[in-house]
Formats: structure tokens, C-alpha cells, sequence
């Protein structure tokens, strides 16, 4: 069975860290679906043998490892040292896990782990099935925790950096632009007295703060796989080279060309780090949908334990505890009420503004918000089960995944840096060759700012960043993308096609018309329909059953569902059958005059069937299921941005022609089973182009895997959403217009920072090799190289971070204006 993974990386600092990690894990036998992630700086693959020790092992080596994370737990009941044995086996069983150590004296077990691949409160839940009731202690927060240590630690070294900096550059720079001050350093300093003093700030600099580029970049170099911080590493130790060698060894110099540039090296240092600690902050920013979504979970709920309600951290909840809800409070987890009644506000999954009314027997939804009543509920699913805990595991993988644009970038950071460093090479031999004197100093500066300012960080940055702050977007305007590159290709769709019942309508038909044939009447035909409806889960035949409310239902046997038709079964002694006008012609049942009134109901806009009874025509039936609010408004925004827009329906063909006149849609397909709608999504393709398929049903499943796109209403069955890439939350068509508004809107940041991050250094790259040094008599200093290198990946977060300002489409419709999974009205954010 094959099983994805998930692991958190450290050591990647560019895109071509990225590239190499991906073929590291790639290389593994076993492994497939390998995607490694910048800027969640994340791993995610696939395998059916391999164990992520091994994984760790391999990645450790080529210089960036698996993080990991130890959690201590509270296991209570161990009684012996036997139960310490299975409680240490079946931690070390778990996915993930590196090591555990029971202690019974203090009843708690120590848990070392690969992040990413496990949570704790997985690993309490293990061990508390195996019948040891744990606990984790406190909430586990250690991602923001390490982010937050992260950018601490930035902040430090580049404040320590900048100070020790400052006055060496002030001292150099200062001689080349305030009049009098060189000399005025010469004659109170001294000039080998202020080198000296450059040299040591300088040193301590590189060797303190500055230590990462070299710790990272120059074993990165050895392995023959150099990244951003062996340019740096390279740049920096160049420029203090050349300097530390004209403080102690002038001589080796021609007469008059010895020089320092250890400003350059320390600016450099300052600088990018500057630039890591700005993208560190704005990366923050990207994950904070994610972290919206994780508020949504109460730390702790009332439960019912020993005849007592006592108050326990989420992670103890069970499936069968009663949990207590007070008013105002967060539903903990999902479950059934069993007693009281209240309304809870449910936007956050339904998108509707109005409260719902819950009482025993209805099923709450974790992290949603009670009113004012209090009630008890069965919990039936906690933890990961969740449906809060999906969709957070869905929009996690969504911001997780590598776009096919992304595969360009890959191919292109692939040789950029060996590239980058060939080109820095045959920059210094120009130099040195054909350069004015002093040559060597030029080809110094040349060489140091070519590595300097090719460093590909904001090519790798652009399009995870964006995929991250797109999607995130995308799930506060109740959008869910299951699959991340569904970002790319519902943009590119050329036609969207609309499946009818329960998309395009409100999917709660009602019966209209019951118009019976002599011998027949409403009070003996609609029993006999309605109990072979009864056996049926179609919105069709629930409308049929709830008009026969009050009726005697007889008992039906031989029941058979024709899928796209209608229904057999017998009922008091007589064959009954229910459907369309063709499944009435493939039974030989003779339609005669009735033919035409179906017609006539279906002209209206209804769904006209048959009933009938012994192989004899009993009753014509017409349902009419509404046109929810914003369709019409909906599909008149698919077709402002320049799409084709189609209708997919097993109705008949004069209702939905019908429906199509009313809401504009020019392309209609009616009458068809299920394998039809993929036949249709098919031709749909051939004459215009990629397709994307939006349904809520069943019979909607194979189209929506067919289609480029498939869309699901959030509404309708598990069977619809596991078949496609994006979910709606809402049962509201709207929610598809805001798909694609995210889905182009994201595309146009990524491609907008791809050109930015291609062009800046296609652009500046001859100008740091010293292009323009013939006609303005300068060159491009390294220390302005590391400042616009740095400022590029900043540019690049800084641009995506505007997606978080994309507004959902038709923001005038009562319904858009709450349709959010993660502001629920009276939520906190």
C-alpha cells in the first residue's frame, strides 16, 4: 500500500537546494510524488517500503535534514514493567517516531520524532487505543515555535552583524565621498591601523553571524553541489582573502595596487542577512490561513467522566465521550447531540449566515460557535478525523504542492549556480586579462558581485509563496483546493460545465404536478410511487416521499435503482415503475397522449416522469427543484471572464433547455447516464479546450475525475468531493467563481515573480561583470550586489502577500458576504 509522507527540511536557503533535495529523495527505491517546497520548507513523497529513518538518513548527508522533535507525554495506568514494553513498542511502531523511553516511576514517555510526520497528539491517541489513557501535557505549537526562534535568531545576527559593521563602512565609504576624511583617518588612525581594525570587526563578523554561509555553503561546494550560501561563502572569503592578504603581505602585490575590501565582505553578510530576516517576517505572513484554521480548535472541552463533567485538553477527547457545551463556546469536536437544543453559526463550513437549530439526533461540526443554548453530544469523531482537521490537512497539502510551471524553474536552478560561478571565473580572467590597472582589484569587485547578485533565492521563492498565500486566500473565501496543481489548471480551462440538481439548483425539489390517468387517483397512485421512492436517495424521489406525508407507505420488495432512469419494485401485489420518459420506452410501456404533457411541464422548467403501474401508464409527475439565488449572477461572472459555460444533466432535455434560456447557458447536454456526462466532458474538451466539471452528486464523480477540473460543491456527497481537486464549502455556485478568481489571480503573482526573479538577474548580471566600466569609469559594488539580491527575494514575498487582498466575487449576495471556513460570525481572528 502506498502512503504519503511528510517532513519538515532545514538547510535549504534556494532553488537550487530545492532541485537537489528533490533527486536525493528521488533516488530512493520505492519513492514516487516527490515534491520538496521552499517556502514551507517542507518534503512530501510517496512509498510502500521505504522507511523515513532511511529517508532522513539520506537527505541528512547531502546537508538538509529532516528536523526533529522530541515530546514528552503522560501515560497513565502503566502498572509494570511490562507495560512499559508495549507502550515503548508501539511508540517506536508509529510512523515517524525515531525513539521512545517509558518511564513508570514518573508514568510519562519521552518521544523523539521526525517533524512533520507525525503529531503528538497522533502519537497520544496511539497509546491511549492500546488501553494506557495519555495525555500531551501542553498544546504542541512547535512549527510557530521554531519559526518564531528562526527569526529571533535572524534578528540577533543581523543586529550584531549591523553593529560591527557600521563603522568599517563608514570608514571606507566615508573616504570616497566626504571630502577630508581620508586623510583625516590617515593622519589620527592610520591606515594600517584602520585596516587592521577592519580586518578584526570584519572577521568577528564573518565568524559569528556570518558563520551560517560558511558552515552550509563550503561542505555544499566540497559535495559538488553548491547552493546560495556557497556564493556568499565564496564572495565573502574572496573579498576578505584579497584583503587579509594586502594587510599582512602587501609585497605580493604590484607596487600601488594593494587594497582592502573587507566593507564589502561585511556589508554582504549584514545585508543578506537583512534580506533573510524581511523574507523570514513575510513568510510568516504566508501561513496565516493555516494558523486561522488551527484557532478554530477549542484547547479543551467538557466531558463527562466518572459520573463527573471535568474539563480535558482537547487530544484526551475519545469517540463515544459526552461533551458538555456551553453557550457561546466552540464545538469540540464533531458528534451527534444527544440532548438540549440550540442554534450554532455553521458559516464556516456552510457559508450561510443563519445560525442552525441543533437538538437530538443532528450532528455538530468541531470549531463551529453555539448560541445561547447549552446541549450534550456524543463525540464520533475527534483528532485528525475531524472535519476541520481535513480541511486543514487538505489546504496544509494544497500550499504543499509543486505547480507544472514550477518545472521550468526546477530545470533552470538546476545548473544556475555552477553556471553563475563560471561565469564569476571567466569574469576575473577578463579582468585580469584585459583589464586597466589595478586589474586584480577590479577583478575582484567583478567576479565578488557576479556571485554576489545571481544568488537564485527569489527564483525559488516565487512560486511556493504564492501557491501558499493563494490558497490560503482561497480557504477563507470557502475554497479548498485538494489538489495544488488544480491552482494552475482551473485558470487555464476554456469551458466550465455545470451539472443541474443541486448546482445549478437548490437540490430540494418538491412535487408540483400528479396528474393521474383514469382508474387512478392521487390517494391510490401516490402510495404505491412514494414507497418505491422511499427505497431511493435521489432529491427526486425525497420530494415524492415527503408529498406522500400522511399516506400508509406499503411494503415494497424487488426493489431495483437504474441509475440515470428511475425505479422497479413491487408493491401491493403490483409492479411499479418510476422514471423518465425512456426508461418508460425501454420497459414497453406505452406513453400515448402523456407524452405531451410531460413536455408541457417540462417547457415550464420542471422534470416530468412517469409512474406506472402493471405495465400500464398510472400517473404523469412533474418536480421542479428552484434556482438557487445566485446562480443567474454566478454564471453571468463565468462568462465576464471569457468562458464558455455548459450544462451536464440526466434530466430531460426540454426541462433543461429550459433552465439553460433562463440562466444564459449556451451549451447543453441532457439526457445522459453517468458515463455520458464523461463522454460529454470529452467532447466538451475537443471543441474548446481544457474543461472544468462542477457537480454534487454521485452520478457526478466519474465526470468530475475526468474533467481537468473538477469541482465539487462542498454540500453534496463524499463520494463527488474524494473525486475532485477543488471543493466548494458552500452549496453555492459563486464559490466556483471565486476558485478561478483565485486560481488567475495567483497565477498572474507567480508568473509576475518569476519574470521579476529571471529578469533581475538576467539584467544585472552584465552589469556586475563590469559591462558599463568603459563608458561610466565604475563598477557595480558587491556590497549594492547583496543589498538588490536580498530586496529580490523580499520583492518576491511581498508580491505574493497581495493575494491575501483578492475579494470574493458578487461581494453584493447576502451569501457571499459570510462565506468564510475560517471568520465565522462571532469568531475572533
Amino acid at each position: 500500500m502506498t502512503t504519503s509522507h511528510r517532513l519538515s527540511l532545514s538547510g535549504m536557503t534556494c532553488a537550487s537546494c530545492v532541485g537537489r533535495a528533490e533527486k536525493v529523495i528521488s533516488k530512493i527505491d520505492g519513492v514516487t510524488d516527490v515534491s520538496v517546497n521552499l517556502a514551507t520548507e517542507t518534503a512530501t513523497f510517496s512509498s510502500d517500503t521505504i522507511t523515513l529513518p532511511e529517508v532522513a538518513e539520506r537527505l541528512s548527508a547531502a546537508g538538509y535534514p529532516a528536523r526533529q522533535t522530541t515530546t514528552r507525554l503522560q501515560v497513565n495506568g502503566m502498572t509494570c514493567a511490562s507495560c512499559v514494553g508495549r507502550v515503548e513498542r508501539m511508540l517506536k511502531s508509529q510512523t515517524g517516531v525515531l525513539d521512545a523511553s517509558v518511564n513508570l516511576a514518573t508514568q510519562t514517555a519521552s518521544v523523539m520524532f521526525l517533524d512533520g510526520a507525525i503529531k503528538p497528539e497522533d502519537l497520544a491517541r496511539a497509546v491511549t487505543a492500546a488501553g494506557y489513557e495519555t495525555i500531551v501535557p501542553q498544546a504542541n505549537d512547535a512549527h510557530n515555535d521554531r519559526k518564531e526562534q528562526e527569526e529571533q535568531a535572524l534578528y540577533r545576527a543581523t543586529l550584531m552583524a549591523g553593529l560591527l559593521t557600521f563603522p568599517v563602512f563608514l570608514i571606507e565609504m566615508g573616504s570616497h565621498f566626504i571630502p577630508g576624511m581620508h586623510m583625516w583617518v590617515e593622519r589620527t588612525i592610520g591606515t594600517q591601523n584602520s585596516w587592521m581594525f577592519q580586518f578584526i570587526v570584519i572577521s568577528i563578523v564573518m565568524a559569528g553571524p556570518g558563520w551560517r554561509f560558511y558552515k552550509k555553503g563550503l561542505p555544499a561546494l566540497l559535495r559538488g553541489a553548491p547552493d546560495m550560501n556557497s556564493l556568499v561563502a565564496l564572495g565573502t572569503l574572496a573579498a576578505w582573502t584579497f584583503s587579509t592578504l594586502a594587510l599582512f603581505a602587501p609585497s605580493i602585490f604590484p607596487a600601488g595596487t594593494a587594497a582592502v575590501y573587507f566593507e564589502a565582505a561585511g556589508v554582504i553578510v549584514t545585508l543578506i542577512l537583512l534580506g533573510r530576516l524581511l523574507e523570514a517576517r513575510a513568510k510568516g505572513r504566508t501561513g496565516a490561513a493555516i494558523q486561522r484554521l488551527v484557532d478554530l480548535q477549542p484547547a479543551t472541552a467538557l466531558v463527562e467522566r466518572g459520573g463527573e463533567i471535568i474539563e480535558l485538553a482537547l487530544s484526551e477527547v475519545v469517540n463515544g465521550d459526552i461533551v458538555h457545551l456551553r453557550p457561546g463556546a466552540r464545538v469540540a469536536t464533531d458528534g451527534t447531540v444527544v440532548g438540549g437544543q440550540t442554534f450554532i453559526d455553521e458559516s464556516m463550513i456552510s457559508g450561510e449566515p443563519v445560525p442552525v437549530s441543533k437538538e437530538a439526533g443532528d450532528v455538530v461540526v468541531g470549531g463551529t460557535i453555539n448560541g445561547t443554548g447549552a446541549l450534550t453530544f456524543r463525540a464520533t469523531a475527534v483528532g485528525a478525523d475531524t472535519v476541520l482537521s481535513q480541511i486543514i490537512v487538505m489546504v496544509e497539502n494544497a500550499q504543499g504542492a509543486k505547480l507544472p510551471i514550477q518545472s521550468m524553474v526546477d530545470r533552470i536552478t538546476g545548473v544556475f549556480v555552477p553556471i553563475v560561478m563560471g561565469l564569476s571565473a571567466a569574469t576575473v580572467l577578463t579582468w585580469l586579462i584585459f583589464g586597466p590597472d589595478p586589474a586584480l582589484g577590479l577583478a575582484l569587485v567583478a567576479g565578488v558581485s557576479v556571485l554576489i547578485i545571481a544568488c537564485p533565492c527569489a527564483m525559488g521563492l516565487a512560486t511556493p509563496t504564492s501557491i501558499m498565500v493563494g490558497t490560503g486566500r482561497a480557504a477563507e473565501m470557502g475554497v479548498l483546493f485538494r489538489k495544488g496543481d488544480a491552482l494552475q489548471s482551473l485558470q487555464e480551462s476554456k469551458v466550465i460545465a455545470l451539472d443541474k440538481t443541486g448546482t445549478l439548483t437548490a437540490g430540494a425539489p418538491e412535487l408540483t404536478t400528479l396528474d393521474t390517468v383514469s382508474g387512478w387517483t392521487r390517494e391510490t397512485a401516490l402510495p404505491l410511487i412514494a414507497a418505491l421512492e422511499a427505497q431511493s436517495e435521489h432529491p427526486i424521489a425525497s420530494a415524492i416521499v415527503r408529498a406522500a406525508a400522511g399516506y400508509d407507505l406499503p411494503d415494497v420488495t424487488g426493489f431495483t435503482s437504474i441509475t440515470g432512469l428511475g425505479v422497479r419494485g413491487i408493491a401491493n401485489g403490483k409492479t411499479v415503475l418510476v422514471g423518465a420518459d425512456r426508461f418508460m420506452t425501454q420497459e414497453g410501456v406505452d406513453l400515448g397522449e402523456y407524452a405531451q404533457s410531460a413536455d408541457a411541464l417540462a417547457q415550464t422548467g420542471a422534470t416530468p416522469l412517469f409512474a406506472a403501474i402493471n405495465g400500464q401508464i398510472a400517473a404523469v409527475i412533474g418536480v421542479s427543484d428552484p434556482i438557487k439565488p445566485t446562480t443567474a449572477d454566478a454564471i453571468s461572472a463565468l462568462h465576464s471572464m471569457g468562458l464558455k459555460v455548459a450544462m451536464i444533466t440526466g434530466d430531460n432535455t426540454v426541462t433543461a433547455h429550459a433552465i439553460a434560456r433562463e440562466l444564459g447557458i449556451e451549451h447543453v447536454v441532457a439526457e445522459v447516464m453517468p458515463d455520458g456526462k464523461v463522454a460529454a466532458v470529452q467532447s466538451l474538451r475537443d471543441r474548446y479546450g481544457k474543461v472544468a466539471f462542477v457537480g454534487d452528486g454521485i452520478n457526478d464523480a466519474p465526470a468530475l475525475a475526468a474533467a481537468d477540473t473538477g469541482i465539487a460543491i462542498g454540500t453534496g456527497t463524499d463520494v463527488a468531493i474524494e473525486a475532485a481537486d477543488v471543493v466548494l464549502m458552500s452549496g453555492d455556485l459563486v464559490g466556483a467563481v471565486n476558485a478561478l478568481k483565485i486560481s488567475q489571480a495567483s497565477m498572474r503573482n507567480i508568473r509576475q515573480n518569476l519574470f521579476w526573479a529571471f529578469a533581475y538577474n538576467a539584467a544585472l548580471l552584465p552589469v556586475a561583470a563590469g559591462v558599463f566600466y568603459p563608458i561610466t569609469g565604475t563598477l557595480l559594488s558587491p556590497m549594492l550586489a547583496a543589498g538588490a539580491m536580498a530586496l529580490s527575494s523580499v520583492f518576491v514575498v511581498s508580491n505574493a502577500l497581495r493575494l491575501r487582498r483578492v475579494t470574493p466575487a458578487l461581494t453584493d449576495t447576502n451569501v457571499l458576504s459570510q462565506t468564510s471556513i475560517l471568520s465565522p460570525i462571532g469568531a475572533t481572528s
